[in-house]
């Protein structure tokens, strides 16, 4: 079944391609149905990706599939949270998302500097599908006070995961694959979908 998925995130949708191949999935990007970006004007990150969940679905006629994930930093009160892709600004890179982040934590010891990553994801049939699926995940660790690894993306290269030494962007991508939010909120969505029991006639069930 098609699902068009609201991100032009290549590496996002690597990622929840390979989490979520059990459930048969034929994830395509709104870029090849000619959608521009998807609005994200939500005060969280369930508001932002059943937002742009709806907008795929209405531009594209078809069920659609939405992130919306990002890190929140105790010593900052949560920041840089639902803005964590735009935090040096809009279009700002990864290395200028990481510069902003260590430059407002300098002074701060490593023992407050306790994070983690967000992610709820927003499965839709429609743009008025009246009940939207989210799967929602979390993953605990703390910022480095460096940046370290060239695999990984956003702020991989910072996150050190509770019970590792190592940065995400250090970890091997299949260990990454299997503990990250985003991965657990693909746990969760496939859990509410039952999907170690869906076979092709409960998915166009659910497709109805």
């Amino acid at each position: 079944m098609e699902i068009v998925l609201a991100t032009s995130n290549v590496g996002k949708q690597r990622e929840l391609a390979g989490l979520l191949a059990p459930l048969g999935f034929d994830l395509r990007l709104a870029r090849e149905f000619g959608l521009a970006s998807a609005p994200e004007t939500g005060n969280s990150f369930v508001a932002n990706a059943e937002q742009k969940a709806r907008y795929v679905a209405r531009g594209s006629g078809l069920p659609a599939l939405a992130d919306d994930s990002g890190l929140e930093v105790d010593a900052l009160e949560g920041r840089p949270g639902i803005y964590s892709a735009r935090y040096a600004g809009v279009g700002a890179s990864d290395a200028a998302n990481n510069a902003r982040l260590l430059a407002e934590l300098a002074g701060v010891p490593p023992a407050a500097r306790t994070a983690r990553y967000r992610c709820v994801l927003a499965l839709v049939r429609s743009a008025e599908d009246p009940a939207p699926r989210l799967g929602q995940g979390s993953w605990e660790g703390r910022i480095a006070l460096a940046p370290a690894g060239s695999g990984g993306f956003g702020y991989d290269p910072l996150f050190i995961p509770e019970g590792y030494s190592q940065t995400v962007a250090e970890l091997p991508p299949t260990l990454k694959q299997a503990l990250s939010h985003r991965a657990r909120a693909a746990y969760d969505l496939m859990a509410q979908l039952q999907v170690r029991g869906l076979g092709r006639a409960d998915q166009e069930s659910w497709a109805r």
